[in-house]
């Protein structure tokens, strides 16, 4: 079997690490209970019955069972109204639903955490022809970086004063920068400070990975929409597809028609038999991101105790967010431990990852993704683009023991790069 080749001297260190890791841990199942209650809250207050679960067909007129899905996903991300349907495929699709419902021609956007994740830039129009980008479209478009890892509140707060911007994005999640991603508090600061000079513009937050993984979510600190995937953090590794818009009941029923129609809105949307999967997949969300915080602390814990600095979050640092970076130094290594992966997935395990191009990267990618459903990244799974410094982004684990197993036969498998 493949995971005896796993070396005794990690397995030893393995078990040093679940007693000096204990408090954070614990801290990890502390969250994980509070943001249980308020989502078991949710679905009695909201009376969830066994008919909810029902397989709605062809417009999908009065689905009760959605209704009571979107007041919990509402209810859970502090927001007024959601949007959770199967036809938002993608994070990325309920970003670009989402600022191509509220943002018109001659409108100014303004990425307030620098340059966005590789997929959105020609989403945005920022390279490629689209011709259905966001510039295409006629909407203008502004970044300010950010300062050490914060907002760079000066210039934030001054370029707002002046009352002509629509939108801001906040990208909460580091996507492929080498940045610490945005605590809660740091985004409620922000938000503050932007309201003491612009009461109207809308403040967007790209939620992806960051769910659940703190006692607040961006709807409860004054967000007017967030967005993000059921790939992610609140399919809970159940839901096989779908997305969610979730904010200020308005902003919500522009998104729902841009979505379906203008006069139509939320009303129809048929669920294609997966109410039971998005109900069961929020309800197992917290879990899930236990877990997956679990698995990317013992990774942060493992490989600086080998001797790799170059890793963020550090084990002992506060997180925000699910995806864990590991700087490994050459490319032979990146595509060893990513091997390694790949040979402990439940599916998949027999494909050997290789460097390849993918669409909406810039770059050759290395990706290792033996999930249950194609691309859920709540799932464990790894990549990264290879180029210098061959920085490998690590996120999910259902189970915090597979994920335990599927690092160890990765560092394993690295060491022979050595």
């Amino acid at each position: 079997m493949i995971l005896e080749e796993i070396d005794k001297n990690l397995i030893e260190m393995a078990q040093k690490a679940d007693e000096e890791l204990r408090d954070i841990y614990d801290n990890i199942d502390d969250i994980c209970l509070y943001n249980s209650k308020r989502i078991l809250s949710s679905f009695i207050e909201n009376r969830v019955s066994y008919s909810d679960f029902a397989d709605i067909n062809g417009y999908g007129n009065y689905d009760e069972g959605r209704d009571k899905l979107e007041k919990i996903f509402a209810t859970v991300l502090g927001c007024e109204d959601a949007l959770v349907r199967p036809q938002i495929m993608s994070g990325t699709t309920a970003i670009y639903l989402t600022l191509s419902a509220l943002l018109k021609h001659g409108d100014t956007m303004i990425s307030l955490t620098g340059k966005p994740y590789d997929s959105l830039q020609e989403m945005i129009g920022l390279y490629g022809d689209s011709k259905q980008s966001l510039k295409a479209h006629g909407v203008k478009y502004e970044q300010i970086d950010l300062v050490n890892d914060d907002f760079d509140d000066a210039k934030i707060l001054t370029r707002l004063s002046k009352n002509d911007v629509k939108l801001v994005e906040i990208q909460r999640s580091r996507g492929y920068d080498h940045r610490l991603s945005l605590t809660i508090t740091k985004i409620e600061r922000i938000i503050k400070k932007i309201r003491e000079v612009n009461k109207d513009v809308i403040i967007m937050v790209d939620n992806c990975y960051g769910e659940l993984v703190e006692k607040r979510e961006p709807g409860h600190v004054g967000a007017d929409i967030l967005v993000g995937s059921l790939m992610k953090n609140l399919g809970g590794g159940i839901a096989p597809t779908g997305g969610y818009v979730a904010g200020n009941k308005d902003l919500i029923f522009n998104v729902a028609e841009r979505l379906s129609a203008p006069g139509i809105g939320k009303d129809i949307g048929a669920n294609f038999n997966l109410n039971s999967a998005f109900f069961k997949g929020i309800f197992m969300a917290p879990n899930a991101v236990k877990s997956a915080l679990k698995t990317a602390v013992f990774s942060a814990y493992m490989l600086e105790k080998l001797g790799y600095n170059n890793v963020s979050p550090r084990f002992d640092e506060e997180r925000t967010d699910i995806i864990q970076t590991l700087e490994l130094g050459s490319k032979e290594k990146l595509v060893q431990f990513t091997q390694g992966i790949q040979s402990t997935s439940p599916i998949d395990s027999f494909v050997k990852v290789l460097p390849a191009p993918m669409p909406g990267y810039p770059f050759d990618e290395v990706m290792a993704a033996g999930s249950f459903t194609q691309g859920s990244t709540i799932e464990l799974s790894a990549d990264a683009p290879v180029i210098e410094p061959y920085t490998l982004y690590l996120q999910g684990g259902l189970s915090f023991e597979y994920g335990k197993l599927s690092i160890l036969m990765a560092l394993t498998n690295m060491q022979k790069a050595d």
